[in-house]
């Protein structure tokens, strides 16, 4: 019993000193666009958003209630995620039949494949999407090691929530299906067990459902557009060369000897389903031409493997030595790796850095770059584009204040506007963007509007009179944010509410 603990104590110092690091390196840069979408959605609780089910919204919340609205604070439950992953990980390592060697292996593996280090270091349902697949994955292991076929309810209640963080959990449960269909574990499907863990999984996710069914499907308009006209198509060798790279290089051999376990060698018979569900949501994805990180919640059974592999072949008296080689070179890879993935480099040495590693700024979607990758450039102009927009609506006359509103064209820059503009005297931002949309005109007549963006001849088709007011800069951010115009309208030729059914986009 004492030896069992002991193996135990190892994964969960090291998930404490994972969620420990997160939580030191939570400062640098600024806040994330989506973050400052997420924490607007908090203020909107509900059973869903255009964008994603309601659970980031309830996050982000209680983020805000527990631990205010500094960077650290906002990335300490994100953080916590990280280190529950690399305790579950370890599990499963355990599960498979691995000891401590096993379970540090897997965990490490966890701990700094680049993804997951991006991935955890802001808030955001993708950091606990992971903690849930990892988390299903390890009932799910449990149940075909046991044989204990009740563990599926575990499985659903697991399922349902991770649901209601983000949708993509339902590519878990088809390739779970493939995987018990690949492997030919019938018995499953006969037991009520199986079907009763379903059911809770759909009870749970059903709120959700009928939000959607009351909003006309959104998030269905929602993926199709995202998919058509803003993520980067593509091609399945791309994909599958960006699988390489986020989950680090040098991980690969693990990754491998992971997959082989579960897919061939015989220790790893009863876990086919787990080898073959990942195996169908990879097809899955690719041909649903999904960004690259969606499939990073589906590796942690691979490394949890790949780790009892490697701790076995280094109890051979000849490849005793790989055992410290295999570690030191997947925690200094990944070491070396993680300024790419988490901003912990001043810019400049940033940018030195990753020119010597022979990389260059990248995006999952169809904009422009500058010097930065897309996911740390969306950090930086925020606090900046919410004074220049305070500075123009300070500047008006007091009658054309007290009925001014200001409106951002995507949700990061409302987002901005909600985030910093109460300390500036702003009023709540408008955004026919995602969710912004189904939250309405609110209180705003149209007679005065403050404008982030846009062009002068749509505007005019819409107002009276439109007034360049400023020119908002910003370094480092995206193209897309730098140079915007800042226009003061005024007098709105229809009523806002017929105006708003005509500009709202999803995507």
């Amino acid at each position: 019993m004492i030896e069992r603990r002991n193996e135990v104590a190892v994964p969960l110092a090291l998930g404490a000193v994972v969620t420990l690091l997160h939580i030191l390196t939570a400062q640098r840069y600024g806040v994330f666009r989506d973050e400052l979408y997420y924490l607007a959605c908090g203020e909107h609780l509900g059973f869903g958003y255009v964008d994603q089910p309601p659970m980031i919204g309830y996050i982000a919340w209680i983020s805000r209630q527990l631990f205010g609205e500094s960077l650290t604070g906002l990335r300490v439950l994100p953080a916590v995620a990280a280190g529950q992953t690399v305790v579950v990980t370890a599990l499963i390592a355990r599960e498979l039949g691995g000891g401590r060697l096993a379970q540090v292996f897997g965990g490490v593996a966890a701990a700094l494949a680049p993804v997951y280090v991006g991935l955890f270091g802001v808030l955001s349902m993708n950091a606990f999407d992971v903690l849930f697949w990892a988390a299903a994955l390890l009932v799910l292991v449990h149940l075909l090691r046991t044989r204990d076929l009740r563990w599926w309810l575990a499985f659903g209640v697991i399922t349902g929530l991770g649901l209601l963080n983000k949708i993509s959990m339902a590519f878990l449960g088809a390739g779970v299906v493939v995987g018990l269909v690949v492997s030919r574990d019938w018995r499953h499907f006969r037991s009520r067990w199986l079907w009763l863990g379903g059911v809770i999984a759909f009870l749970l996710f059903l709120p959700h459902l009928i939000w959607q069914a009351a909003h006309a499907w959104p998030t269905f308009e929602f993926i199709y557009n995202a998919t058509q006209f803003k993520n980067l198509p593509l091609s399945p060798l791309q994909f599958l060369r960006e699988q390489v790279l986020q989950m680090n290089p040098f991980a690969l051999p693990l990754l491998l000897a992971g997959l082989l376990l579960l897919l061939i060698l015989p220790q790893g018979r009863p876990y086919r389903p787990v080898g073959w569900a990942f195996v169908a949501v990879l097809l899955l994805l690719i041909t649903n031409r999904s960004k690259p990180y969606y499939l990073a919640a589906a590796y942690t059974p691979l490394m949890a493997a790949g780790g009892v592999v490697w701790a076995r072949l280094a109890t051979h008296r000849r490849l005793a030595w790989s055992r410290h080689a295999a570690l030191l070179i997947l925690i200094g890879t990944g070491l070396m790796l993680a300024p790419m993935a988490k901003p912990v480099l001043p810019v400049e040495t940033f940018v030195a850095y990753s020119s010597a590693l022979g990389l260059s700024p990248s995006t999952s979607e169809r904009h422009e770059l500058g010097r930065l990758p897309q996911f740390f450039a969306d950090r930086f102009g925020w606090p900046e584009l919410a004074q220049a927009v305070a500075d123009v609506y300070d500047a008006l006359p007091p009658e054309d204040q007290a009925r001014a509103c200001v409106f951002g064209q995507n949700y990061g820059q409302a987002g901005a506007i909600d985030f910093f503009g109460p300390a500036l005297g702003l009023p709540t931002a408008l955004c026919a963007h995602n969710s912004y949309w189904l939250w309405g005109p609110q209180e705003c007549t149209g007679e005065v509007l403050i404008v982030i963006g846009g062009n002068r001849e749509r505007l005019q088709g819409r107002f009276e009179s439109v007034e360049h007011a400023a020119q908002f800069t910003c370094q480092d951010c995206m193209p897309y944010e730098n140079n915007k115009p800042i226009w003061v309208c005024r007098g709105m030729h229809l009523p806002i509410e017929q105006m708003w059914q005509q500009i709202r986009h999803f995507d």
